[in-house]
């Protein structure tokens, strides 16, 4: 699993739908942390999945990241079939997407 940073700050904090989506095993999750003026904001960035019932079955990131576009591979070989959600807090905001994996 390898984090990759683009070097254009976006303006708002975004997480985009994974692709492929049904995927088997891995699959792309990329995201957006909003940044401010000239320098990069640094952000308590969480990103994990969660199985319908709520649990978590991965943290991809815990770390404190500046603004900027990332990257995240994701390998659900070790899940069973089904729906996953995504969710990416960032400070205050919090978005999630809907992920399916299929074996």
């Amino acid at each position: 699993m390898a984090v990759e940073e683009s070097p254009a700050l976006p303006l708002t904090l975004a997480l985009e739908q994974n692709h492929p989506n049904p995927f088997n095993p891995e699959t792309t999750i990329e995201y957006s942390i909003a940044g401010g003026g000239a320098s990069p904001v640094f952000n308590a960035v969480r990103l994990a999945v969660y199985d319908l019932l709520g649990r978590e079955v991965a943290v991809l990131v815990n770390e404190r990241q500046p603004a900027g576009r990332y990257s995240v591979r994701f390998d659900g070989s070790s899940l069973s079939s089904g729906v996953y959600l995504c969710r990416l807090v960032a400070g205050e905001r919090m978005e999630s997407r809907r992920m399916i994996f299929v074996k």
